[in-house]
């Protein structure tokens, strides 16, 4: 099982998620502990995406060290958070 490292920020978006959102999205990302290069990821610069309901994580896996790192979280129909993601890490 890999450990899960949620950063700051994203917490933040998360707590501003309605229910329903927040739900859907929090499943996502701790199943990621388990299985985190799920069928639905997509490589994205030098780490990974998956989709959840509107919304998109974006995160990095290092697997030597069985650690899943969870950098951004933001709608789907919005780039932004792909804009962020190549700002901060591309």
């Amino acid at each position: 099982m890999y450990t899960l490292l949620v950063e700051e920020g994203v917490i933040k978006v998360l707590e501003k998620l309605p229910q329903k959102a927040f739900r859907q999205v929090m499943l996502k990302l701790l199943s990621l502990q388990f299985n985190p290069l799920p069928h639905d990821c997509k490589r994205v610069g030098p780490g990974y995406r998956v989709d959840s309901g509107e919304y998109r994580a974006m995160y990095f896996v290092d697997a030597k060290e069985q650690l899943v790192r969870i950098v951004l979280v933001g709608k789907r129909n919005d780039d932004q958070v792909y804009r962020q993601f190549m700002r901060r890490f591309g």
